[in-house]
């Protein structure tokens, strides 16, 4: 599809998955590199001009797997990718990805969404967990019952879930649930807010909710992010057997 859609000279942003450093680079913030495509290979592969700062040039590492954001006349599209090489062509210093993911359109949002079915548990916060979390404070009363849900996408961002109970739009809800990274299967609890809610079509009784995290740690972030950049892997390679 690259050959398709991307095309030498489009801007190109560069963000790493999981957790990356790049050679020169400071913290675990996760940088936004902004660089140009500098030459489609195949529909699979392609040269990235190696990104810089300051004239000083951004050594991304070999095998590093990184989100890329393409703008192109057609619009923007994203994928993951991992780099395969690195090395000077023309006197321009490039790298070459090789597609991890799909490629696909770009919806503007902060966070890829993947679909999926999972498993959760959900129950609205207390008055007092409500001002604890609105203090950005951490506070979730233990032993509450808990009601089952479904989740059907997932993002670094957020999720959309299905259940037989019906939240109030803007209300603030206890999420649980279980992913397995790298075969280790984990639990997480995040705070979300309601953004909207409405009833699943031809399914009476069932509501469909769509949730923003609030106060979410970072490194649980970056578990999703991966999680979600390992399942897409995964499918891509059995899509092709």
């Amino acid at each position: 599809m690259l050959t398709k859609y991307v095309f030498s000279g489009d801007k190109v942003d560069l963000q790493a998955v999981g957790k990356i450093q790049a050679s020169g680079e400071e913290g675990d913030k996760k940088k936004v590199y902004s660089t140009k495509v500098y030459d489609v290979l195949t529909d699979d592969r392609l040269e990235v001009v190696m990104p810089m700062e300051k004239t000083k040039l951004i050594l991304l590492p070999l095998d590093g797997e990184y989100d890329l954001c393409f703008y192109t006349s057609l619009g923007l599209y994203q994928c993951f990718a991992r780099i395969i090489d690195r090395y000077k062509s023309n006197n321009v210093y490039v790298l070459v990805f090789e597609l991890t993911s799909n490629l696909r359109k770009h919806q503007r949002r902060d966070y890829y969404r993947f679909s999926c079915v999972l498993d959760m548990k959900t129950r609205e916060l207390k008055t007092e967990e409500v001002k604890a979390v609105e203090a950005n404070q951490v506070l979730l009363v233990p032993g509450l019952p808990l009601r089952r849900s479904l989740i059907v996408d997932i993002s670094g961002g957020g999720l959309r879930f299905i259940s037989d109970h019906q939240y109030e739009e803007d209300s603030l809800v206890y999420c649980t649930y279980q992913l397995v990274n790298e075969g280790t299967a984990k639990d997480y609890e995040i705070v979300g807010r309601v953004l909207s809610v409405k009833e699943v079509a031809n399914r009476p009784g069932e509501f469909e909710h769509r949730v923003k995290y609030l106060n979410i740690d970072n490194d649980v972030r970056e578990d999703i992010i991966k999680f979600i950049f390992d399942e897409e892997r995964r499918l891509r390679r059995n899509k092709g057997k």
